[in-house]
């Protein structure tokens, strides 16, 4: 672990001013920050004795992250708001990952950032990007491609999602449900739904933490299926190394939160941590990219992001229409 320290410090000081300007600017988020201030700080030249710390806290951080973010869940609300809820999620859900991987064959863009876009676009932005990398043994630069994109379209939606609601005349109920399933980031869901009403904003915050329990079912089934294509490819069948055990210890803090065993300010502070972690994490990862290679490729995953996104929005006023929420 002694090794480990310079490369783990590293990334620390860099998360700690981009978690700071993620909370001044919180469209942006500090993901995004601690991605760029890594991609800046990769230029200057280090030893090599930095670099097995900022793997870790890359990876192993990174999971730790999404086990914290559970004592943010409460699942007494994901019950309530899970049957009016369900059909939209699971078809917005279907159809990210079916035009993520039918685009992205077109785009000959390589499979696991098609896959983490469109976990991205359909779950809960960078958090579920978070969740799915580690179990997909995705590189540094395909969460890049990734987060990015999802920032874009992010912002986008704060202004443009308002507007629409307005001008198609959607309720408080049926805007907070498009908001709280079409919108990546759970900043950006906070920022539109309020901005269209007090209660449209209420009831998109807890449809977009319902929406993230997702994450758990997508991760299981990416584990099973890479396992089965090593399996397919001889490099032989260990459920237990790609098994996504950090998704059972997140369920495991939803349940405890949900139990109120934790005082309430105990599992806000643990759900900021993770916040935090994921901002230092992805210092890390930004501090593995190669900033040149990135905007050489850089088109490709945003026009993927943006066909994701106007599918995901348009499937869930659909479903939503044949349901009568709207």
């Amino acid at each position: 672990m002694k090794g480990l320290w310079k490369g783990i410090l590293y990334a620390l000081v860099l998360a700690v001013p981009a978690a700071y300007l993620g909370k001044l600017y919180p469209i942006i988020g500090g993901p995004v920050f601690g991605i760029l201030l890594g991609m800046l700080c990769a230029f200057i030249p280090r030893g090599d004795s930095f670099n097995a710390g900022i793997n870790f806290t890359g990876k192993k951080i990174l999971q730790y992250s999404i086990i914290l973010l559970g004592f943010e869940m409460n699942l007494f609300n994901v019950l309530e708001v899970g049957s009016q809820s369900l059909y939209v999620m699971i078809f917005t859900l279907l159809t990210s990952f079916a035009v993520a991987w039918w685009v992205g064959r077109l785009l000959k863009m390589p499979e696991d950032t098609k896959t983490l876009i469109g976990a991205g676009t359909s779950i809960c932005g960078g958090s579920a990007i978070a969740a799915l990398a580690p179990v997909i043994g995705a590189k540094d630069k395909d969460i890049v491609f990734s987060i990015s994109t999802i920032f874009l379209f992010n912002v986008l939606a704060v202004f443009i999602f308002p507007f629409l609601g307005h001008v198609i005349g959607m309720s408080d109920f049926g805007f907070g449900m498009w908001a709280g399933t079409a919108i990546n980031d759970t900043s950006s869901v906070v920022a539109a739904g309020y901005s269209y009403s007090e209660a449209a904003g209420s009831y998109a915050t807890i449809v977009k933490l319902t929406r993230a329990l997702m994450i758990v079912p997508v991760c299981l089934f990416f584990a099973l299926l890479t396992a089965r294509k090593a399996k397919a490819e001889g490099q032989g069948f260990d459920l237990k190394r790609i098994f996504p055990f950090f998704i059972l210890w997140f369920v495991v803090a939803s349940i405890v939160n949900t139990s109120g065993i934790l005082p309430a300010e105990v599992s806000k502070g643990l759900g900021d941590f993770g916040k935090f972690c994921i901002v230092w994490s992805m210092a890390a990862i930004g501090l593995n990219t190669n900033l040149m290679s990135l905007v050489k490729n850089g088109v490709r995953p945003i026009f993927l992001g943006l066909c994701c996104w106007i599918a995901v929005a348009v499937v869930s006023l659909i479903v939503q229409h044949i349901v009568g929420i709207m």
